[in-house]
């Protein structure tokens, strides 16, 4: 049996025993033959990807709008939504100058809002665009009534768009993508006429749901009723605030609850961490959560869309997540999909060992044993006994000059003389003290040799025909 430190570069705390006996030729592993390479062209390679990436062929044989000129801009603006979302802010803020708070009109408008908001994430959102749970038909309707009075579209429209976001996310098939800028992303795909069609998606489910249907048939009267007159008659009828029904629960709830949807095309690809993966932008950060009833965690939907929750954890906000697991409680809702534990760790764990092989760059490791020269056990001892200056000492195979730690030992100068030209191994390994896994670390950092017959790492160059000559350490 012979003593042996551990050669990680994590840590060098753990002391092993190896037989001398055992091979170690059993771990090597034969390296399969390489596949044979396709010899091709560059142009033949590029036809191969082309052909075979739909992206890339759409992007290739469908050609974006021409760009944008001072004579053609106006050709491209969509106007009708232009209008709507630029005329919002004025028009709530001269209602804000020129009408009373009421507070009955501001705890409506806070509801109603949040209702409206709630539609968008626990309906357009979860239920019809990732069918991440099952509504009964009754709470369709209402979900659908809901989004309708949030004016952000049809069902039928907002999940085909979103859909294509999903499917193609950072490329120009992204009908909002965030590549493009945090403004585009936000509103400005809004504005503008797109520059070119949504990249293709499978809606058939629901362009057979009555309920979405009927909501697009009738939308624009869903989108009066519901985004300005139920709400006005409401505050006018209750309490007679007609006034206040308009300007605060209608145009400035209007005017959150949009800029609310679109924080989760923009801020939640920009703010945040890639907690689960970083092949696209989406980011987890509790701020956009906050902003956004919890869609915030983003880059936890994009992983794992199907997944009826964006947050994991009890503490982390989502009140969307709540709110459908209550209506699951309440018999509305059912079949509530969550996506298995196990993969969800998986892309945890691959992102903090990437973030761990990052922090690792930084750091400057013990030189690998294949760097040091080997020495007998009568060299090192010679070598010490010389008064050269230099303190080494043998440790678990290695030979180590601490001549500029000899002072800083917390054990005194004595301790480490005591050793010189000796095998420290046991003293250092709980011989005299259980040395910490930062003191290992340090001492690797000193290494100048290996000891021929003095512990494992001398043992494995013989076994897989390391070993060279014996070289003498550089004074």
């Amino acid at each position: 049996m012979i003593f042996a430190e551990d050669k990680t570069k994590n840590s060098c705390s753990t002391v092993s025993y190896i037989p001398r006996s055992l091979d170690l030729s059993i771990l090597t592993v034969k390296q399969p033959k390489p596949l044979p390479q396709l010899k091709t062209t560059s142009s033949e390679e590029e036809e191969y990807i082309i052909k075979n990436n739909y992206v890339a062929r759409t992007l290739l044989h469908e050609p974006e709008l021409p760009p944008l000129t001072w004579s053609n801009w106006y050709k491209q603006v969509d106007w009708p939504k232009t209008i709507v979302l630029g005329s919002e802010p004025f028009i709530a803020f001269y209602g804000i100058c020129t009408t009373p708070f009421v507070w009955q009109t501001l705890v409506f408008t806070f509801i109603w809002g949040w209702l409206t908001g709630l539609s968008i994430t626990a309906g357009y959102h979860r239920l019809f665009a990732h069918r991440s749970y099952q509504g009964i038909l009754p709470l369709r309707y209402i979900l659908l009534l809901l989004g309708a009075g949030s004016v952000q579209g049809s069902a039928l429209w907002w999940v085909r768009g979103h859909r294509a976001h999903h499917r193609y996310t950072d490329t120009d098939l992204d009908p909002y993508s965030a590549q493009k800028g945090l403004f585009y992303s936000h509103i400005g795909w809004l504005l503008m006429k797109p520059r070119r069609k949504s990249g293709i998606v499978d809606m058939s489910d629901l362009v057979n749901d009555p309920s979405v249907q009927w909501q697009y048939r009738n939308l624009a009267i869903l989108n009066v009723t519901m985004g300005f007159v139920f709400p006005w008659l409401v505050c006018g009828l209750g309490w007679g605030d007609y006034r206040g029904g308009y300007f605060y629960a209608a145009v400035l709830r209007l005017l959150i609850v949009h800029h609310v949807t679109f924080c989760v095309n923009s801020l939640a690809h920009y703010l945040g961490d890639t907690t689960f993966d970083d092949k696209h932008t989406p980011r987890d950060h509790f701020i956009t959560a906050f902003i956004t009833l919890g869609e915030g965690y983003h880059n936890f939907h994009h992983e794992f869309p199907c997944d009826y929750r964006n947050a994991l954890k009890w503490f982390q906000y989502d009140p969307t997540k709540w709110t459908i697991w209550l209506f699951e409680k309440l018999g509305l809702a059912y079949n509530l999909k969550r996506f298995p534990d196990n993969e969800i760790r998986k892309g945890e764990y691959a992102m903090k060992r990437k973030a761990l092989d990052k922090f690792g760059q930084i750091i400057i490791w013990p030189k690998d044993e294949e760097e040091l020269p080997v020495i007998s056990f009568e060299e090192y001892q010679d070598l010490a006994s010389k008064d050269t200056g230099r303190v080494l000492i043998l440790i678990a195979g290695f030979v180590h000059d601490v001549s500029n730690f000899i002072d800083s030992h917390p054990g005194g100068r004595d301790l480490l003389k005591d050793h010189v030209g000796k095998d420290a191994t046991v003293p250092f390994h709980g011989g005299i003290h259980e040395h910490s896994t930062a003191a290992h670390n340090t001492l690797a950092m000193m290494r100048v040799a290996i000891c021929k017959h003095g512990g494992e790492v001398e043992h494995l160059k013989k076994q897989f025909g390391h070993f060279h000559t014996p070289t003498p350490i550089s004074t």
